[in-house]
């Protein structure tokens, strides 16, 4: 259990009494996109310590927040993992995003620039439904060393790390140029024309997914 609280009677005063800590939000955002090794999880959270990382994750744990597994062979990695609880966080942390965009830079310099997973919920958090009526496809992203696949149905949309059973594109590049394109800073046309990113599928699957899903910049 926590060992701090604001000691009120409040929701709001207990939900920041478990997730208010520094770090602790940004480890159920690390969660939200599948289950994530200890080493995955420091990766994402650059500069956080391992002993406080333990901490937090024992303390979300204690709470029914995340639980513990050991991973079938013949991986046998320890991984966490958001329980339903944990997920029911998921709105939430949409809005928070959704509000703490209008203070985003517009360049990335001097802040860290983060992997794949933990990018999972952007996809969400600007998602357009109304430009996804009457779209079903799959999105296979294959950034850096992670994949992620993105799944419209409907306008509806499911984010999940790993490959997709089936996906209309599948894409290649590194983050940088990922997070350019996902901002509007450079168009799928000029990427594939200056072999910074790779396409297995169809490439106006790729102008529709950014269009769907892209920053706001790209409105």
């Amino acid at each position: 259990m926590t060992t701090r609280s604001y000691n009120q009677y409040c929701g709001l005063a207990y939900a920041l009494d478990i997730i208010g800590e520094r770090w602790t939000i940004l480890i159920v955002r690390e969660l939200m996109a599948g289950p994530r090794r200890f080493k995955d999880l420091m990766e994402g959270l650059p500069d956080i310590s391992t002993n406080l990382l333990s901490d937090r994750l024992k303390n979300l744990e204690q709470e029914g927040i995340l639980v513990r597994r050991v991973l079938p062979p013949p991986a046998g990695s320890a991984v966490y993992e958001l329980t339903a609880l944990g997920n029911s966080l998921e709105k939430s942390l949409l809005e928070l995003g959704r509000w703490g965009a209008q203070f985003v830079p517009p360049m990335c310099e001097g802040v860290n620039v983060l992997h794949l997973g933990s990018y999972a919920l952007t996809h969400k958090t600007f998602f357009r439904p109304e430009r996804a009526q009457g779209v079903n496809e799959t999105y296979e992203l294959h950034i850096d060393n992670e994949i992620l696949h993105v799944q419209i149905q409907e306008g509806e949309i499911h984010v999940q790390q790993g490959e997709a059973h089936k996906a209309e594109l599948i894409l290649h590049t590194e983050m940088p140029i990922y997070l350019r394109l996902l901002s509007g800073q450079i168009q799928p046309d000029e990427a594939i024309a200056e072999g910074l990113i790779g396409l297995e599928g169809d490439p106006s699957a790729l102008r529709r997914f950014l269009d769907m899903c892209g920053l706001p910049s790209l409105q």
